[in-house]
């Protein structure tokens, strides 16, 4: 409060001592120029400087004033400019989630020209043009980006790759990431885009040869690794088998897939049930019954006991025999008594075929029981038994067969 009274006198005292100033001598100013010719008094002179720096010093003010980010005087300051480039990366996200592409493009594509870090919304920009079918614009988001931001090019090329596998174009797709598997061999995101492309293309001696990779760098859990193990060699051994027409030509290849099998692997259930039905369509009965009773004599599998009723080996009679020995040990297993019921219609003994089949369809009624039983009944005399159990096999077979409405009949 004093600071402000000395002010205050300060300034009373100066505005007094130069009134004093001009009431004792106006002074005089002349300035001449060519023929230009200004005088006037000291004290008006330095009144007109006076105003014209006021004058130079507002305009200067002013200027900075439109030039920072007030918001107030213009409109287009960075402020709002910030704030604009908020507003579209909500929008954008949000139309992004919602399924609104051309919107959520043209918000997150002005989003990433704005802002420093623009990766995530180029990404989000090439996928609405993705999902719009727009593949060159999406193509040309994802090349600004790696120009903007050339370090993310690892995740760049494992999203564009995921695109193109979306717009089906799994060639392309499956060149980026060889590409991206090359430069950066141990990264899991993409082996495991790899392995899922291979998969999708049915190309499962490819995934074989990833396996070690995937195992190495434990892209996928235990338990996931060992299931993709197992089914990649179950469609190894199928493609092999199926490799020329010639069905020589076919056992020769699905014999050669099965002996790259590890000797743990050719023990796995579900190898050897892959293994013996390709024996089994190539018309390699004999074998297939061999394979199968390998593996059940070393290891019990329903599976197995169901398919070893569907070879027919070199000698029939064995075969039930060997069957029958197996019932002591699993007496409840259906799978098992309709193979039993199978090998006996082989051996023509109908009444025991009858009583297997009927055992097993108690334990469980499954589609090919009620065939398998139907079938012998109709030879056997029983015609409506027989048409009652191809009726339930159907309706078994398909549930949805029985919800499906009827033409209703009408009398000629």
């Amino acid at each position: 409060m004093k600071r402000l009274y000395v002010i205050v006198f300060l300034v009373i005292a100066a505005t007094a001592a130069l009134g004093l100033a001009i009431a004792e001598h106006s002074g005089y100013v002349l300035v001449a120029y060519k023929s230009l010719r200004y005088e006037s008094s000291l004290w008006a002179t330095l009144a007109v400087i006076a105003v014209l720096w006021l004058i130079v010093w507002g305009i200067k003010v002013l200027i900075e004033l439109i030039m920072t980010s007030s918001g107030v005087v213009n409109p287009w300051s960075r402020r709002n400019r910030s704030r604009r480039v908020q507003v579209a990366i909500e929008h954008g996200q949000l139309d992004l989630a919602e399924g609104r592409w051309a919107s959520a493009q043209r918000h997150l594509s002005r989003a990433a020209e704005a802002e420093r870090q623009p990766l995530l919304y180029y990404l989000g920009a090439a996928r609405a043009a993705n999902e719009q079918g727009h593949y060159e614009e999406c193509d040309r988001l994802l090349e600004r980006a790696l120009e903007r931001q050339p370090q993310a090019e690892l995740a760049i090329a494992l999203s564009h790759a995921q695109l193109q596998t979306d717009r089906g174009d799994t060639d392309g797709a499956l060149v980026t990431l060889q590409a991206m598997h090359e430069r950066h061999p141990h990264n899991a995101q993409t082996l495991r885009q790899l392995q899922r492309l291979y998969q999708q293309r049915g190309e499962w001696s490819a995934v074989i040869r990833l396996l070690p990779e995937l195992r190495k760098d434990k892209v996928l859990p235990p338990a996931e690794l060992a299931e993709l193990e197992r089914r990649a060699w179950g469609e190894n051994l199928s493609l092999a088998a199926q490799r020329e027409e010639d069905g020589s030509v076919g056992l020769q290849s699905l014999t050669r897939a099965w002996q790259q099998l590890t000797s743990a692997q050719r023990q796995e259930p579900s190898l050897v049930l892959a293994y013996a039905e390709q024996l089994r369509q190539l018309g390699a009965q004999i074998e297939a019954e061999e394979v199968l009773r390998t593996a059940l004599k070393r290891k019990y599998d329903s599976h197995l006991a169901r398919l070893y009723g569907l070879v027919r080996g070199s000698d029939p009679a064995r075969q039930l025999q060997t069957a029958e020995g197996w019932l002591k040990d699993h007496p409840n297993d259906p799978s098992l008594l309709l193979t039993l019921g199978r090998l006996c219609l082989q051996t023509s003994l109908w009444g025991k075929a009858r009583d297997y089949l009927e055992s097993s369809l108690r334990m469980q009624r499954n589609p090919e029981t009620c065939a398998e039983l139907a079938r012998l009944l109709a030879q056997l005399g029983d015609t409506e038994r027989s048409n009652q159990l191809f009726q339930e096999g159907l309706g078994l077979l398909d549930e949805r067969l029985l919800a499906a409405p009827l033409p209703v009949s009408t009398a000629v």
